[in-house]
């Protein structure tokens, strides 16, 4: 992400995590920078710079964050599976 402004980035940060759903996560990591400047962009500089775009993302993040105790107890539950078959096999 390197020559970009923050606005530029934070604009493509909020127009990717609307158009694939994706986690500040999984965004963090296709766009090469850290979790804590993905949440930064997406709640504090995209609200300056454009709001609309702003209370899309937020509906986003906030069903992101909604689920994330589901997608945990999912990710345990398969380590645990993987562990028993490795055990087994």
């Amino acid at each position: 992400m390197r020559g970009y402004s923050i606005e530029e980035r934070a604009n493509q940060l909020a127009h990717y995590i609307i158009d694939s759903k994706d986690t500040v996560r999984g965004a963090a990591k296709k766009f090469g920078v850290s979790k804590s400047t993905v949440h930064k962009d997406l709640s504090e500089r995209i609200v300056k710079i454009n709001p609309a775009l702003a209370a899309e993302v937020r509906l986003i993040l906030d069903e992101n964050k909604a689920e994330r105790h589901i997608r945990g107890g999912m990710a345990t539950k398969m380590k645990y599976i993987h562990q028993k078959e490795d055990k087994a096999g």
